[in-house]
């Protein structure tokens, strides 16, 4: 892995895009479009499409999932190169980057449980003062664990106790000593594109790993695409603003800053994405119906190639 600190720039390289699920339920045709759109897009730039299995939550991921995956995929026409990167067999890899992030003296320890962590936020916030949140909703991480001296953060760790350890956004900024951006060469959830600001802040001290696994979706990601030289990254407009943390994560590791390509997203009668949690309808089961790849390709609202 690069030192932390070098300069980030934007990957030059041959274009490669990925499409990654997590193998913790059926695809389904919101991910039929993702997926197709990768596949197309490196096949229009003569360059690699891959697919990477998401699967640090071991709790939730299982093997007939996987298998799914695959089977979904080579139904609706996609193929790629094989093996695929299983994140559960890179953890070596998000381990490294942390401890690049705690040399540079950006991590500490938390220690407050997600109901802790509720009970605090509810018996701090007011209706004229409201707690923040980042843009997914979550409210941030109080700062108790962050002002622990290290005396008392080492005594607690020594004796055992569940912690994960977040990034000291405010550290992080101040030591970066520039403006983060990235170039959308999509669309943003209201439809920005060219040169975005980066605001990582917005998301307060993000978890970078679980008290059970040494990595978060946004470590893991960021890796990940670095090691498997993503040049462009084509995914949902759910995750724009994510991107914000992504960005500082690849400055602080040094590592090459990919184009991104958000694409708009499939919703439910109820405006909502389709969720694997929510039981969207699953392209096995509308396989299982009798509709045709080309059929699904189309709910995915996109056009059959000749």
């Amino acid at each position: 892995m690069p030192h932390a600190n070098t300069t980030a720039i934007e990957n030059p390289r041959t274009p490669t895009v990925r499409f990654a699920p997590s193998p913790n339920g059926l695809l389904h045709v919101g991910h039929a479009r993702s997926a197709v759109l990768n596949w197309r897009f490196a096949r229009e730039c003569d360059g690699a499409f891959l697919v990477r299995i998401e699967d640090i939550d071991l709790t939730r991921a299982r093997p007939e999932y996987e298998r799914a995956i695959f089977e979904d995929l080579g139904w609706l026409g996609l193929e790629w190169p094989t093996p695929v990167r299983r994140q559960s067999d890179h953890f070596a890899d998000y381990r490294e980057a942390l401890s690049e992030l705690r040399k540079l003296g950006l991590l500490y320890p938390a220690f407050m449980s997600r109901s802790e962590m509720q009970d605090r936020v509810r018996m701090a916030e007011t209706p004229d003062r409201p707690w923040p949140r980042d843009p997914d909703g979550a409210p941030h991480y109080p700062g108790d664990d962050r002002s622990l001296a290290s005396a008392e953060r080492d005594r607690r760790i020594a004796s055992g106790a569940p912690h994960g350890w977040r990034l000291d956004m405010k550290a992080a900024l101040n030591g970066l000593g520039m403006t983060l951006s990235w170039t959308e060469h999509g669309a943003g959830s209201n439809g920005e594109t060219g040169v975005i600001a980066a605001d990582p802040a917005a998301w307060g001290d993000v978890l970078l790993a679980r008290r059970d696994i040494p990595a978060s979706y946004h470590l893991a990601v960021t890796v990940d695409d670095a090691i498997q030289q993503i040049t462009d990254i084509v995914r949902g407009q759910d995750l724009f603003a994510a991107t914000s943390v992504h960005r500082l994560l690849q400055q602080l590791l040094g590592l090459p800053v990919p184009r991104y390509r958000h694409h708009s997203l499939i919703l439910d009668a109820n405006g909502r994405k389709l969720s694997k949690s929510d039981g969207a309808t699953s392209i096995a089961s509308l396989r299982k119906q009798g509709h045709t790849p080309a059929d699904v390709i189309a709910m995915a609202g996109m056009t059959t190639e000749a």
